[in-house]
């Protein structure tokens, strides 16, 4: 349509231009200059719609492009610069206890400074590096020194900002120790609250023995005789044989003088099942598993037998045990749960 249209103006221009001619060289002078002005302003009249929309169709078509706009390249990346530090005490979670931190520190500027000598950044940087590590040292134990040393790696493997903001920095390499005087200790301490914890459950161990067989198996003599019974698979007979010695042991559980009826089946002779009472002892002893405590219990014994008149079987029990003549006159204070 645009095309057309100036076709159009072409020809209207070219036929104007003729008629024009005409009239100059025909028509009066009156005549061609009122034509020539009415033809003036028909022109000014198209080339005032032609600026309105042939304008505007051709800026549509064919617009202006925009020159280039020149951007710098952008400046190279600041390669990171190092500190390394060694040794350097930081707190534990124990007194007294210090690790041993040394790693290498990598640190950039955030904004570059015309002179560097007003700002000492490889300073700022190891302190904000120490900083960080401080903050998690001082929460461990000492003896997790790997551990930590693993932790740290992790926690400063990634630039920051310290806190004066002059500064990126981070840290790799990170060694975490302690002193050898330091790990000897914690050595010693750590053997030692091991052994305590054996003993004490070896403590624990006895106390609950000595309270089941003081409290519990003799009591009295007939809780003594049951025990018995069980221990020697029924067997009545043994048991019925040992009874006097179960007494005897009972009353010394408990210092308490021997039941009435019972003293006279503790002697020297052979018992039913054709052992002595020092063997029946030497088997109930056994059975009880009394460990460093019966060489005691059978001295008290041997201190009974002799009290109560026995005094061949007193020696009988010191000489198969391997004890001291019991002193008569020095009597020991019979064995019980609470010593």
């Amino acid at each position: 349509m645009s095309s057309g249209r100036n076709t159009v103006m072409v020809y209207l221009c070219v036929i104007g231009a003729l008629v024009l001619a005409g009239l100059i060289a025909f028509a009066p002078r009156a005549i061609w200059l009122s034509v020539i002005a009415f033809a003036a302003v028909i022109v000014l009249i198209a080339l005032g719609r032609f600026g309105r929309f042939g304008w505007r169709h051709w800026s549509a078509k064919a617009p202006v492009q925009p020159e280039p706009v020149y951007e710098p390249p952008p400046p190279p990346p600041i390669a990171p610069r190092e500190q390394r530090i060694d040794q350097v005490p930081l707190p534990s979670q124990e007194a007294d206890y210090d690790f041993l931190f040394s790693a290498v520190v990598l640190w950039t500027p955030v904004h570059p400074l015309w002179n560097e000598r007003q700002v000492n950044l490889a300073a700022l940087a190891v302190d904000a590096i120490l900083t960080r590590a401080r903050e998690v040292t001082e929460r461990r134990e000492p003896g997790r020194a790997p551990l930590v040393a693993h932790e740290l790696g992790g926690i400063l493997g990634t630039m920051q900002k310290d806190p004066t903001g002059h500064v990126l920095a981070m840290a790799e390499s990170v060694q975490v120790t302690l002193s050898t005087q330091d790990q000897e200790r914690l050595d010693k301490l750590a053997e030692v609250r091991k052994d305590q914890v054996v003993w004490e459950h070896g403590r624990k161990y006895e106390q609950s023995k000595r309270e089941y067989l003081g409290e519990d198996v003799l009591k009295d003599t007939g809780s003594a005789v049951v025990w018995w019974l069980v221990k020697n698979d029924d067997q009545v007979e043994k048991t019925v044989s040992d009874i006097g010695l179960l007494a005897t042991l009972s009353s010394a559980a408990n210092n308490k003088t021997v039941p009435a009826g019972t003293d006279y089946l503790v002697d020297s002779k052979s018992s039913m099942n054709g052992a002595s009472p020092v063997d029946d002892l030497a088997a109930f002893l056994h059975s009880l598993d009394l460990d460093g405590e019966r060489d005691l219990f059978a001295h008290q014994i041997a201190l009974l037998v002799r009290n109560y008149g026995r005094p061949e079987v007193a020696e009988e029990i010191v000489r198969r045990f391997d004890l001291t003549e019991p002193d008569p006159e020095k009597p020991e204070q019979p064995w019980n749960d609470e010593t």
